[in-house]
């Protein structure tokens, strides 16, 4: 998927990715279980956040999101991302706009797959 993919990995979704193989006594189509764990989005998130000896804040934006991920944040990156995500295109030619969409839009997707993100980054 690319860099959504990326923020996966350094996050430590790996295994979310891909589904345990299939127990040979469970019947075709059972559900896997609790083959995803929660990922603790927000506390290795703020790890990073406290180890880094820039102030960033990546509650609020995504470049900051992306440079505690050690990721290119520049505005290419970020419209690759946001092409990626499915950005609407009305917001992609007002980079601030574009920014703010991503933002949730990453949040919404982390916790899509499983990671603890709180309601009010969200809304």
């Amino acid at each position: 998927m690319g860099l959504f993919s990326t923020i996966l990995e350094k996050l430590g979704f790996g295994g979310a990715q891909a589904a345990p193989a299939p127990d040979a006594s469970a019947p075709a189509g059972a559900p896997a279980g609790q083959a995803i764990s929660m990922v603790d989005v927000v506390g290795q998130l703020e790890q990073k956040a406290v180890a880094n000896p820039q102030k960033l804040n990546w509650k609020t934006s995504i470049v900051d999101l992306m440079k505690l991920l050690d990721m290119d944040s520049g505005l290419a990156a970020r419209k690759e991302l946001a092409t990626e995500l499915g950005c609407p295109a009305d917001k992609m030619g007002d980079s601030a706009q574009m920014n703010m969409w991503l933002h949730k839009a990453v949040l919404a997707r982390l916790a899509e797959n499983g990671g603890n993100v709180p309601a009010d980054l969200l809304d």
